[in-house]
């Protein structure tokens, strides 16, 4: 994995400064900053969100989850109903994106991925066009160094977990996008770690979104059960993380393997929760949540959905 050079960097940035009059080159340099990153602008704060998006047919069927991301997505802007500004970038933590450290998207026009098998061809003919953000990307690099998040310009894109949930919010595809992804080797206080490291961008209108699931356990699925229904244990599970939410207890959330067997049957793999950490992290003490989308999917999936802000 390549990243751009100084110089590379340097012309970026540049072009950044120049498109910004707030900025200015004079003087000397100021070292990058996530409070004063260009070439974002400040803003007023925008929220956080972690959305639970189940099934990759959420994405193009008519149904209560993808109407409620529609309802969401109808609250940025200066539309009726709109209550925060539209985002000058959206930050994506994927559940589906694993990788050795740490990496953000840098390319320019990211793939649209489709990281599934099985589905009706539909689903395939998906593409979300949304522009990335190199020159922020690589400023996150940079400023980013406990843990070092690398550039990503080529292999990867926005994945199902992004583009999904993104899709029905700004169909339109005209907010730049970047990805980050997960290091799933590291312990999960490290992941919420650096979610606190973002809080600073959400003051130069970014929105940063989780995407991943409360509970999700695909080998336990009951495809005939009702949205309203959960297992016994995914629905203690979910009430015990709803709780945590509410109560804006981080070190709880961080600390969900210690429930033990509740956990592991909750999540024979953690990759669906670990997004949760990054929003929660990203939240400022006292923020005001309220939940979207609570219910299951084939009582195995929580699509408890969190918007703090």
């Amino acid at each position: 994995m390549h990243r751009r050079t100084t110089l590379q960097l340097a012309a970026a940035l540049g072009a950044s400064l120049a498109m910004n009059p707030t900025l200015h080159a004079t003087g000397p340099a100021t070292p990058l900053s996530l409070n004063a990153l260009p070439p974002l602008r400040p803003s007023p704060r925008m929220p956080v969100l972690f959305l639970g998006h189940g099934s990759p047919m959420n994405a193009i069927e008519d149904n209560h989850w993808r109407r409620s991301w529609q309802a969401l997505g109808q609250q940025f802007g200066s539309g009726p109903g709109a209550r925060y500004p539209m985002p000058q970038l959206i930050l994506c933590v994927s559940a589906h994106w694993l990788t050795r450290g740490w990496q953000v998207t840098g390319m320019e026009r990211p793939a649209t991925i489709h990281d599934f098998g099985g589905f009706p061809q539909a689903l395939f003919d998906v593409n979300y066009p949304a522009p990335g953000w190199p020159a922020v990307a690589e400023g996150l690099s940079q400023v980013l160094s406990q843990p070092s998040v690398e550039v990503d310009e080529h292999q990867w894109g926005l994945d199902h977990g992004a583009w999904a949930v993104l899709q029905p919010m700004f169909p339109a595809a005209t907010v730049p996008v970047v990805q980050l992804s997960m290091d799933y080797s590291r312990p999960p206080a490290e992941h919420l770690a650096l979610g606190q490291q973002l809080r600073g961008l959400r003051e130069q209108g970014v929105l940063i979104v989780g995407s991943g699931n409360i509970v999700h356990n695909l080998r336990a699925m009951v495809r005939t059960a009702p949205d309203d229904q959960g297992t016994d244990w995914a629905l203690e599970f979910d009430a015990i993380t709803a709780r945590h939410i509410r109560q804006g207890d981080t070190t709880a959330l961080a600390n969900f393997l210690n429930l033990g067997a509740l956990t592991r049957a909750a999540h024979p793999t953690h990759d669906h929760y670990l997004p949760l950490l990054y929003a929660a992290g990203a939240v400022h003490d006292g923020e005001p949540v309220r939940f979207v989308n609570e219910g299951f999917q084939m009582a195995t999936i929580s699509m408890r959905s969190a918007v703090w802000g």
